[in-house]
């Protein structure tokens, strides 16, 4: 509840109160006696005794407060919060007015939208007992999210080893990147692998900056968060992966006698592709939902895949 604000309720008695049912309408940028018009004007209502505005808040009440707003009187007057406008009004002796009247630009619906969407995804709070979860805990795969209990558990957790060895492939890329200009500023030559390196470093910028973009502007937010808003990153993450394997394999087979390099390449391809498909098998149950003892209990089949204690399988 807003200490520095008035309290406001409603009373009195068959529509009979006192003088603190008195308001007076002011007109942003207008001048006294100015007629109001509906959407287009905004108005104050400032309380005749206490001389505060009328305010109505961003953010939900608990459970508690019936997750309604809070209403107060807010001693200043330049708070945005404290803006109203009239939507509409029925009135015999005025005329009907056209919807085209009030019909914004192009430009200006287009900004208002996003406004509103901004300031509405920003006020977004966690209900009361809801887990939520923070961005650093994302690449991590730290905490998972629980979508349903019981007897039948799905339990929103990313396949640790695609998550870790995206992070992982990630700071080998910024190595790789970093030793390249490195060695271009000691004038190092690269001539076996310059094409190579060039093309792989040029699209692992471009996913790394995808992932950045769609990642790190979480930190900023402070709406209520949770695991899956990483998933649009994640998806940058795994092809940053793949190209950095891509690269590292096309490197090493440099090395491979020229009657091997082809069997070599290969193989290391299946080995990659054994890994995830053998890390998909271990964990399928988290794709598909989950049923008998927790992986809490050593006699559950989910024991093995318990990895961390965090986890809640």
């Amino acid at each position: 509840m807003t200490q520095a604000h008035y309290q406001v309720t409603g009373y009195g008695e068959g529509g009979v109160g006192d003088v603190n049912d008195y308001w007076v309408v002011e007109t942003v940028g207008g001048v006294t006696g100015e007629k109001i018009r509906t959407v287009a004007s905004l108005i104050r209502l400032r309380h005749v005794t206490m001389g505060c505005y009328l305010h109505s808040h961003s953010i939900q009440l608990p459970k508690w407060g019936w997750e309604q707003l809070e209403v107060t009187c807010n001693p200043r007057a330049g708070d945005k919060n404290s803006l109203w406008n009239v939507e509409g009004n029925i009135n015999e002796k005025l005329p009907m007015v056209s919807f085209e009247f009030y019909k914004p630009s192009f430009l200006s619906k287009f900004l208002e939208a996003h406004i509103v969407m901004a300031e509405s995804n920003n006020n977004m709070k966690p209900k009361e007992g809801e887990v939520t979860s923070r961005p650093w805990h994302w690449p991590l795969n730290i905490q998972g999210q629980l979508f349903s209990g019981g007897d039948y558990r799905v339990y929103l957790l990313g396949n640790p080893v695609i998550f870790w060895g995206s992070d992982v492939l990630i700071l080998v890329f910024l190595s790789i990147t970093a030793a390249k200009l490195m060695a271009e500023q000691r004038g190092v030559s690269l001539a076996d692998i310059t094409g190579l390196l060039n093309r792989f470093v040029s699209a692992g910028l471009w996913l790394l900056l995808g992932w950045a973009l769609h990642y790190l502007p979480f930190y900023l937010m402070g709406r209520v968060l949770y695991f899956h808003h990483y998933f649009p990153a994640l998806l940058f993450c795994c092809m940053l992966g793949g190209t950095v394997l891509e690269f590292c394999i096309r490197v090493l087979t440099i090395f491979v006698h020229p009657s091997l390099k082809g069997v070599f390449y290969h193989s290391a391809v299946v080995l990659v592709l054994a890994v995830l498909i053998g890390s998909f098998i271990v964990f399928q149950p988290l794709a598909y939902g989950m049923t008998g003892l927790k992986a809490d209990s050593p006699d559950s089949p989910y024991h093995s895949m318990k990895w961390l204690s965090y986890w809640d399988i």
